[in-house]
């Protein structure tokens, strides 16, 4: 069963500990910098091994040194949930 979504005013709190993670269009997004391509794959790679740990999959965009990550769960009706939370998390960890 999905998880319920989360109320705006919890996406906010939750994200208050999750430096440049921003919430909208029931979607939460980062996007990260890197000093070249090659260091934003090897981040897309780690990124792809945690979602899969997790069973929780991010829209990934990548142009050269930049990666744009949007998470939110399509369960629930693509509302943002707990466990895109918890992916945001495990997200900053592999950094």
């Amino acid at each position: 069963m999905a998880q319920p979504p989360l109320s705006e005013n919890d996406i906010q709190q939750a994200l208050s500990s999750l430096e440049g993670w921003e919430f909208g269009d029931d979607t939460i997004t980062k996007e990260y910098s890197f000093n070249d391509f090659s260091e934003a794959l090897g981040f897309i790679v780690r990124v792809g091994l945690e979602a899969e740990k997790q069973v929780h999959h991010p829209q990934l965009f990548n142009v050269y040194n930049t990666v744009k990550i949007s998470l939110n769960t399509h369960d629930a009706d693509d509302k943002v949930t707990q466990k895109d939370v918890d992916l945001a998390k495990a997200i900053e960890s592999v950094l």
